[in-house]
């Protein structure tokens, strides 16, 4: 939050290790080596239903402006479904969104957040990523 009270976001940037110094202490921070990317993919996965995305946009960080951004469904690689699904398995998780960066010798682990956004995956492409939640939830309550 600024110091006026307003919502603000930091993206991805890339960061020159010359430009750090000792202030970088005073904070939590997280830094990755910088990938060389051809697209994005989002893995969402909902009990053994596996969801995938390619993202396609010229940012480093897609999430900056969404209105850049074109979308391919494609079928996960199975090894890639595979790692997903033991991903989960281990720390005993329904769902998962799984980010990772292509490049040309395959994807590139970033994240998996338990808790991760969805909808505007399904507003753009059509998957029933909801009713995959639904039908797993009811599965679950019986």
């Amino acid at each position: 939050m600024e110091s006026n009270g307003s919502l603000c976001t930091i993206w991805t940037t890339a960061v020159d290790p010359a430009d750090l110094n000792e202030t970088v202490r005073h904070a939590p921070h997280l830094f990755q080596a910088c990938v060389n990317k051809t697209a994005d993919l989002r893995v969402t996965v909902v009990g053994e239903q596996i969801f995938c995305v390619q993202i396609h946009s010229d940012l480093l960080d897609w999430r900056a402006d969404y209105d850049r951004i074109s979308y391919a469904v494609i079928e996960s690689p199975s090894d890639l479904s595979e790692r997903c699904l033991s991903f989960l398995k281990a720390f005993r998780l329904r769902f998962g969104a799984f980010d990772f960066a292509l490049t040309d010798d395959g994807p590139v682990f970033l994240e998996c957040n338990p808790n991760g956004q969805w909808g505007w995956i399904e507003d753009h492409t059509g998957l029933p990523i909801a009713a995959a939640i639904a039908d797993l939830l009811l599965k679950d309550s019986a």
